[in-house]
């Protein structure tokens, strides 16, 4: 049995890791699991290279970490056959699904942001997968709430953190409300992203923490635009300028990786900490990629009917 390598993602980052040796034969190795999970707990972020670029090595890295679940957005496209679900994200050049970001025509791009942020519990973890490439662009960036909460302005910290951050799935691509972009056009938007906008467009808003405190001790502002629909308890104007202002900070203030993909790379991050991105690519090329979903709750989120008193006592359960 080949023994895996970690090595730091960068020495200039506090979070993520490179991790060389993982296979077949010793994926289902109790220490090798073990090792993983205490790395992925301590550096968030772990880029697996040299991996076999097939969907059943891509299922069992994603279940060293745990059970697999659905994606919870209503109307996504899975691998047909794979359960749970595999997430599929497909764009073929010259279809629709294209935005215009400052002045540039991109498709497959998305701010900063955590999954599920429109639903009350959080999953632990994703892990993609690059099967198809655009020549250029398409890399996927990853932040460290932790780094963010320490690198904000001391200020804002202060009026943000014990702040509940209403979301909606209805609020993403040219719906954004806060931290948009100085130029933000829709140029075309695929008829299935329609319909799942349509399909969750009368879903009952979601609550998380701005700020949360990992059992290890780090707090975490973990906050995005993508999805935002305002301070829970301060929908004014004074709410909506400090996320508004919040947001702008972290993207000025983030110290972000870059991803570019190989077939045999796979990447997994943690939800409950971490912030990833999609750059966006030229809409000439196409781009392929699955994502794998990896079950768990944090505990703190829930939904507008719900007190939170009541969420509280049930994650404790």
């Amino acid at each position: 049995m080949v023994d895996i390598t970690i090595q730091p993602l960068s020495d200039d980052l506090p979070f993520g890791a490179r991790v060389g040796g993982v296979d077949h034969d010793n994926v289902a190795d109790e220490g090798v699991r073990a090792r993983l999970n205490a790395l992925f707990e301590e550096r968030g972020l772990i880029v697996f290279e040299g991996m076999a670029p097939t969907l059943e090595m891509q299922i069992a890295v994603s279940k060293v970490f745990g059970p697999l679940k659905e994606h919870s957005y209503k109307g996504i496209t899975t691998v047909e056959g794979a359960t749970p679900g595999v997430m599929v994200l497909d764009h073929r050049p010259g279809e629709l699904g294209v935005l215009e970001i400052d002045g540039e025509e991109l498709a497959g791009w998305t701010p900063w942001h955590f999954d599920a942020g429109y639903n009350r519990e959080l999953n632990r973890a994703g892990v993609l997968r690059a099967l198809e490439i655009p020549a250029e662009g398409g890399m996927t960036g990853f932040a460290d709430g932790i780094q963010l909460y320490q690198a904000i302005s001391p200020a804002l910290r202060d009026r943000i953190e014990g702040k509940e951050i209403l979301y909606h799935p209805k609020l993403m691509a040219i719906n954004i409300r806060y931290g948009r972009p100085r130029r933000l056009l829709l140029h075309s938007l695929a008829e299935d992203v329609n319909a799942m906008f349509a399909a969750n467009a009368h879903a009952e808003r979601a609550i998380h923490p701005a700020v949360w405190q990992r059992r290890t001790g780090e707090k975490v502002l973990h906050v995005m635009s993508w999805q935002a629909d305002g301070i829970f308890g301060h929908e004014d104007d004074e709410g909506d300028a400090l996320l508004d202002a919040v947001l702008k900070e972290v993207h000025a203030r983030v110290v972000p990786y870059y991803h570019a993909w190989k077939p045999t790379d796979m990447v997994i991050w943690d939800n409950w900490r971490m912030l990833h991105r999609g750059v966006g690519y030229d809409p000439k090329y196409g781009r392929l990629v699955h994502r794998t979903t990896i079950e768990g709750d944090y505990g703190l989120g829930r939904f507008e009917h719900e007190g939170a008193e009541g969420r509280a006592a049930e994650a404790m359960a």
